[in-house]
C-alpha cells in the first residue's frame, strides 16, 4: 500500500497501515442496516469505512489515507492511536480492567490534580467528578447548580449542544435537531452572539451587545427571577463555530451572577488547547465559570467526560447518594492522564495556534476569490467556513456544502458540517496536524468548490 492519497500533494506518512482481512464493506453496510438503529447516522451518500488510524491520518480498507480534518468531531484531541496513549493503555488493561470508585485507585486521584494543575490557579476550579461522557458531565453540571443553588430555572443558548440525552437536548435551542425537542422543565434559551447572522438584524459593535444585555430580560419575563444556571459552549461546534464579541460572555456571567445563578462552562470541544491561544476556551473572555464541563478530547478518544468545580460547590453532591459505574475507571483515567502528558510534553497548545493561524491566514485568503464562503471564523484549531450562495442576501449553501464534503473525500479529506442550515463546513483536526497538512486540506477545499 502507498503512503500517498490519490490527491498528489497529501504530505508523505512512513506509517503503513496493516492489511484489512475483516468482512467485506458491503457486509459491513448490510449488517449495520439491519442490525443497528437507523438513527445511527453516517456521512456520505456511500458510507466510508474506517479500519485504522495513526496521527492526523486514517485508512479505509483498501489501504486509502485520508486526512483527518474533523477529528471524530473533535474527539482526538492528539493524535489517532497515539503511541504514549496506547502504551498506557495496555499496561492498565493488563493490570487492572474495572473497579469503581468505592474503592481506591491511583489513577483516578493523580488525573484529577494534573487536571486541576491546568485551570487558572486563582480559579478554584480544582474539584472533579469523572462521568463517561459529556451528555453525562452536563446533566451533573445542572444538577449540581440546582441543588447549590436551590434555584430550579436554566438558561442555554439557541443552537447550542451539550448531549444527546432527554435533558441535555432540551438545553440545545433549536435548530440541531430534526424532531421535535423534548421540554426540559425550567429552561430558557437566549441569543448567541452569531455577528454573522445577528438574531436582532444588528452590527457589532453599533448594537452595544443587545444579544447579551437581553438575557436579563429574559430572567425577568420568564422565570422565577432567580436562576440555577447559565449553560454555553465558549465557542458553539455543532451550532456553526459560532465565536462571540470578547464582552459576551462577561455581560451574560455579571447578569447570572446577579441573579444568584452559577456559570457553566462546556468545554467539550473548546478545552485541552484547542483554541490555541489558551488552555480553556473560558479564557479567550476573560471569564471564570462556576462549573466547567468537558468530553472528547480529554482521553483522546476514550469515553471519558468530567465536571470540575469548586469545593463548596461540589459539596452538594453530599446531600444524597450519587454514583456512576464506570466514571473514574482505571483504564479511562490511564488514558486521560497520558492525553494531559502529551499535551504538555509535545506543546499541543502551542501547535493549535501557530498551525491554526495558519490555517485561519489562509481560509480567509480562500475566501477572497471563493464566493461560495461568506465567513470563516472560529479560534486555534477550531474554525468553521460558513457558505452562502450570495454575499449580500446571505442565503445558506447546504446543499453545495454537503456536496464540498462530498468531493474532499474522494480527494483524501475529511471534514465536518453543521450549523443552523446546515452550511457550515467544521474543520477541527487532531491537534498534531502540520502545515504541510494545512496547504493539502484549503488546497483541496478550494478544488471542491471550484469544481462547483
Amino acid at each position: 500500500m502507498d503512503t500517498k492519497s490519490s490527491a498528489n500533494n497529501m504530505p508523505e506518512c512512513a506509517h503503513q497501515p496493516q492489511p484489512y482481512d475483516g468482512p467485506p464493506r458491503d457486509e459491513v453496510l448490510a449488517l449495520r442496516r439491519h442490525y443497528v438503529s437507523p438513527g445511527v447516522f453516517t456521512f456520505y451518500k456511500d458510507p466510508l469505512l474506517i479500519v485504522e488510524g495513526h496521527m492526523q491520518y486514517l485508512w479505509d480498507e483498501t489501504g486509502k489515507r485520508y486526512l483527518d480534518g474533523i477529528g471524530g468531531i473533535v474527539t482526538v484531541s492528539v493524535g489517532h492511536c497515539h503511541p504514549h496513549i496506547v502504551e498506557a493503555v495496555k499496561q492498565q488493561v493488563g493490570k487492572l480492567f474495572h473497579t469503581t470508585t468505592i474503592y481506591l485507585h491511583p489513577h483516578i486521584a493523580q488525573f484529577a490534580k494534573k487536571l486541576a494543575e491546568h485551570f487558572p490557579r486563582e480559579s478554584g476550579l480544582e474539584v472533579s467528578y469523572f462521568t463517561n461522557s459529556g451528555t453525562e458531565a452536563n446533566e451533573l453540571a445542572v444538577l449540581m447548580a440546582r441543588l447549590h443553588t436551590g434555584n430550579h430555572d436554566i438558561i442555554s443558548l439557541r443552537n447550542g449542544y451539550h448531549g444527546g440525552s432527554q435533558a441535555t437536548m432540551g438545553l440545545t435551542g433549536m435548530g440541531n435537531w430534526k424532531f421535535p425537542l423534548p421540554q426540559a422543565g425550567g429552561v430558557r434559551h437566549a441569543m448567541p452572539g452569531y455577528c454573522y447572522r445577528c438574531p436582532l438584524g444588528l452590527e457589532y459593535p453599533s448594537c452595544h451587545m443587545k444579544c447579551a444585555h437581553d438575557v436579563a430580560q429574559l430572567i425577568d419575563h420568564e422565570t422565577s427571577g432567580k436562576i440555577a444556571a447559565f449553560i454555553a459552549e465558549p465557542i458553539q461546534g455543532a451550532g456553526g463555530v459560532v465565536d462571540p464579541p470578547q464582552e459576551y460572555f462577561k455581560i451574560i456571567y455579571d447578569i447570572i451572577h446577579a441573579h444568584e445563578g452559577l456559570c457553566i462552562s462546556d468545554e467539550v470541544q473548546t478545552g485541552f488547547g484547542r483554541t490555541g491561544d489558551n488552555f480553556w476556551g473560558f479564557e479567550n473572555y476573560g471569564v471564570t465559570p462556576d462549573i466547567v464541563t468537558m468530553a472528547k478530547g480529554i482521553g483522546n478518544g476514550a469515553p471519558l467526560g468530567a465536571v470540575t468545580t469548586k469545593m463548596n460547590i461540589a459539596h452538594c453532591l453530599k446531600q444524597k447518594l450519587h454514583f456512576n459505574t464506570f466514571g473514574g475507571n482505571p483504564v479511562t483515567m490511564a488514558q486521560g492522564l497520558a492525553t494531559l502528558e502529551v499535551i504538555d510534553r509535545d506543546n499541543i497548545q502551542q501547535n493549535a495556534a501557530t498551525v491554526g493561524a495558519y490555517l485561519k491566514e489562509r481560509l480567509k485568503d480562500l475566501q477572497t476569490h471563493q464566493p461560495l464562503i461568506g465567513d470563516v471564523r472560529g479560534r486555534g484549531l477550531l474554525l468553521g467556513v460558513e457558505l452562502v450562495r450570495n454575499l449580500d442576501t446571505k442565503e445558506p449553501a447546504n446543499t453545495e456544502a454537503l456536496e464540498v464534503l462530498e468531493r474532499t473525500r474522494t480527494a483524501g479529506l475529511l471534514i465536518g458540517r453543521g450549523g443552523v442550515y446546515g452550511n457550515v463546513l467544521r474543520i477541527k483536526p487532531p491537534m498534531c496536524i502540520t502545515k504541510k497538512d494545512i496547504d493539502f486540506l484549503v488546497d483541496t477545499l478550494d478544488e471542491a468548490m471550484t469544481a462547483i
